[in-house]
């Protein structure tokens, strides 16, 4: 995900030991483990609802286990039944417990004699946390409505009752009902030219953790972008879409070179609409992506190296708890940036590194301690909060560390044996680590101490030594920056026409967090910032000419605010508004306007900042 892949079960399959007790989830895998998902969804548009189907085939470990415990939140449970080999069905008693906020109603199910098989007959919630019901006028098209799911962190138990763990993991196939014209997609071989009759079936040959379940259904053409890939999309916005990830062929093929096989078979994106709260979701074999990152050049292309580089490190490789997230992100980031290097230029490579390197250093400081670290003590870390920057970026700078002490060549080829020596297994950290030991720390002795090691992975902030790429266009950037503020250089006299999006975002970046308001007025004048198409550019403009009390570019920001539902690209621009009354009051009159449209991820997180915002006005 980016705020932004033989199914040789046998020796692969993890020790009983190896599942450790998950915070997040209610599943008892040392009980009884669910090896396959058989899915029966109806897709029901005016209740948004689905009327789901699911049988799980079971793994019972412990021949004392009496119950067969899952995670669901806000499902109306219909029926359970216990499945016979031949199919009778066999009723079984069960407790839905009260809901939990953060983790939803355990479900217990009373199944002493083991069944092979359970099913459950149940219905969603229009309110479930993993799923979003757009109405056609949320749409680019405005034809039909949407639906689209986001499982990550643990939204799944809401459209599905399952073990809702990245530890455990499942093949599944699906069979989904919907209205004629709607088409219908998963996490799983999508067929390009499947008749839009109203019935859609799936298979995922391949074990993956719940958070990777994902359906979505609307209004979609589907534009070839190579052998392997295509695009899905709007009809409008797909031929845009397959021009800006023309290179999707070319991007698994550099992969493969560097990290060997492609094991999912098609790697195909799926753009949704503008409300996604993400940049991209790595879904296998169909990711998710927002709309924001089609700007026309390609320079934002990133997200989906970073979604393609989950095939390999996340989806292939899977974080066995949400504390051990940054296997997932970092290891994908550092594999996105030479993705980006090989494809585009190791400058462009470098200026990424540096930005998400600069922004890191800028905030870790205010961070809680723990979370300050790339493995932080379980403790009081929610499942959705575990996917902080520091995941991302002191997870892949630890990588480009590791990069840098012991040559590409040594480095590469241990990424690859990891890879291989992993492939679709839930690991820890501390598996991680025990394979890094022996198979580079020690293999090259000399090029980094243990103790290192263990300050990137357990420690707080960024070790002193932590290496930077050079950029010498960053470098003249941060000149002109410093000259513009000081009044020796004027903002149309900005060498300034041919930046990158990443050039002003750095330019943007690296001004003070309350900057002058004549300045900021200067820039506007000379580079039309206000209104700008670009996602990226617009969110750190608006974000500091609210800051410098610039009223006159409310409107365009509330504009950006309504038509972006992505948190990443969002949430700066409320933070900025509340930070006075009379910010907080008209940032509340554009959310009442842009809250159907935002997905319940984002209305969540919009309305803590609005309850923070409150309490610090109070006081």
């Amino acid at each position: 995900m980016r705020l932004l892949p033989a199914l040789a079960f046998g020796t692969l399959m993890l020790p009983l030991a190896a599942y450790a007790a998950d915070p997040h989830s209610y599943a008892q895998p040392g009980q009884v483990v669910v090896t396959h998902l058989d899915l029966d969804l109806k897709i029901d548009f005016p209740q948004r609802r689905l009327d789901g189907q699911a049988t799980l085939k079971l793994d019972w470990k412990s021949p004392k286990a009496a119950s067969l415990v899952l995670d669901t939140r806000d499902l109306k449970i219909a029926k359970i039944d216990a499945l016979a080999a031949d199919g009778k069905a066999t009723p079984l008693k069960y407790i839905l417990a009260p809901r939990d906020k953060e983790l939803g109603s355990k479900l217990t199910i009373a199944a002493p004699k083991h069944p092979a098989q359970v099913r459950i007959v149940y219905t969603t919630s229009p309110e479930a946390s993993g799923l979003q019901w757009l109405t056609p006028a949320q749409t680019a098209d405005k034809k039909l409505p949407f639906m689209f799911s986001q499982s990550e962190s643990i939204h799944a138990r809401s459209w599905v009752p399952l073990q809702d763990s990245p530890a455990i993991r499942f093949t599944y196939d699906a069979h989904v009902t919907a209205p004629k014209d709607v088409r219908v997609v998963m996490s799983a071989i999508n067929d390009a030219k499947h008749p839009l009759n109203g019935d859609f079936s799936f298979d995922q040959p391949h074990p993956i953790p719940s958070y990777l379940l994902a359906i979505a259904a609307g209004d979609i053409a589907v534009k070839e972008t190579g052998p392997r890939s295509a695009v899905y999309a709007e009809p409008s916005v797909v031929g845009k879409a397959a021009h800006e990830f023309e290179d999707t062929e070319k991007m698994i093929a550099t992969t493969e070179k560097l990290y060997g096989p492609y094991r999912w078979g098609r790697y195909d994106i799926l753009v949704l609409p503008p409300s996604f709260p993400f940049g991209g979701m790595e879904n296998p074999n169909m990711t998710f992506a927002t709309p924001t990152i089609i700007v026309g050049d390609k320079s934002l292309v990133s997200v989906i190296s970073h979604e393609l580089a989950h095939s390999w490190s996340g989806n292939l490789i899977t974080a066995a708890s949400w504390r051990d997230i940054w296997l997932n992100e970092g290891i994908t980031t550092y594999v996105q940036g030479r993705i980006t290097e090989a494809l585009y230029g190791k400058s462009l490579a470098d200026e990424e590194a540096l930005l998400s390197a600069r922004a890191l250093q800028k905030e870790i400081g205010k961070m809680p301690a723990n979370s300050q670290k790339l493995a932080p003590d379980p403790r009081g870390v929610g499942a959705d909060d575990s996917l902080s920057d520091v995941a991302y970026d002191k997870g892949s700078w630890f990588l480009r560390t590791l990069e840098q002490r012991y040559g590409r060549e040594h480095f590469d080829a241990y990424l690859k044996s990891y890879f291989d020596h992993f492939a679709f297994q839930s690991i820890t950290t501390e598996q991680m680590l025990a394979f890094l030991r022996p198979n580079l720390i020690e293999k090259y002795p000399g090029k980094m101490s243990w103790d290192e090691v263990k300050a990137w992975v357990y420690g707080e902030g960024i070790p002193k030594d932590a290496p930077l790429p050079d950029s010498p266009r960053f470098n003249a950037i941060d000149r002109e920056r410093t000259d513009f503020l000081a009044g020796s250089l004027a903002a149309t006299k900005l060498d300034a026409k041919d930046w990158n999006t990443q050039e002003w975002m750095y330019f943007l970046d690296r001004l003070p967090d309350v900057a002058p308001l004549d300045k900021l007025q200067q820039l506007d004048a000379a580079w039309h910032l206000t209104g700008t198409p670009n996602a990226e550019i617009g969110m750190r403009w608006y974000s500091h000419a609210i800051a410098a009390g610039d009223k006159a570019v409310w409107t365009a920001a509330a504009e950006h605010m309504t038509r972006i539902g992505r948190l990443y690209l969002t949430t700066p621009l409320y933070k900025a508004f509340v930070k006075t009354p009379e910010g907080l009051a008209y940032a509340e009159q554009v959310y009442a306007k842009a809250k159907a449209g935002y997905h319940p991820l984002t209305q969540q997180v919009v309305e803590s900042v609005f309850a923070s915002a409150k309490t610090a006005h109070k006081h």
